[in-house]
C-alpha cells in the first residue's frame, strides 16, 4: 500500500519532508500526553483514592463479606484476651464459639452503626440559644419605641 504524492522537484520533496516531521512531532506530543494520563491512573495515590473509599469497601464487603469473616476471627481473641483473661479452658472455648457465631452476623453496616452509636454517646449535644433581644434597627430614643 503505497501512497502517491505529487512530488515533481526538490522543493516539493522538502515541503513534504517538513510536513511529515511536523506530523511526527505532533503525534509524539499527543502520545506522550496520553501515556502520562494513562500512567497517572495507576499511581498508588490515585488507586487508593479510587478504591479505598467507604462506599467501595461496602460494595466489596457485600460480595465477599470480609468484615464478618474478620470479626469472627478477631472477636473471640479480643474477648478472651481482655474480659475472660483469667478464666479456664472451657469458659474460653464457649466464649470463643459464641463470639465467633456473633462475629459472623456482623457486617460492615452493623459495624458502622455500632461505631456511630458509640461515638454519639461521647459527643456533646449543642444547646440551642434563644434570642434575648431582637434588634430591628429602631433606636431607643425614637418616638416609635
Amino acid at each position: 500500500m503505497s501512497k502517491k504524492y505529487n512530488i515533481n522537484d526538490l522543493h516539493d520533496l522538502n515541503v513534504r519532508l517538513t510536513s511529515l516531521r511536523v506530523d511526527y512531532k505532533i503525534q509524539e506530543t499527543m502520545l506522550k500526553d496520553d501515556v502520562k494520563v494513562y500512567v497517572k491512573q495507576f499511581t498508588p495515590g490515585n488507586l487508593i483514592k479510587r478504591y479505598a473509599t467507604p462506599s467501595a469497601f461496602l460494595k466489596v464487603d457485600d460480595k465477599l463479606n470480609i468484615s464478618s469473616k474478620l470479626m469472627s476471627l478477631v472477636l473471640p481473641v479480643l474477648m478472651n484476651s481482655t474480659l475472660f483473661r483469667g478464666s479456664g479452658f472451657i469458659t474460653k472455648t464457649l466464649v470463643g464459639l459464641a463470639t465467633s457465631k456473633m462475629g459472623k452476623t456482623l457486617d460492615a453496616e452493623h459495624l458502622s452503626a455500632i461505631f456511630n452509636s458509640v461515638t454519639g454517646l461521647f459527643k456533646k449535644k449543642k444547646k440551642e440559644k434563644s434570642p434575648a433581644f431582637a434588634d430591628y434597627g429602631i433606636p431607643p430614643d425614637s418616638e416609635t419605641y
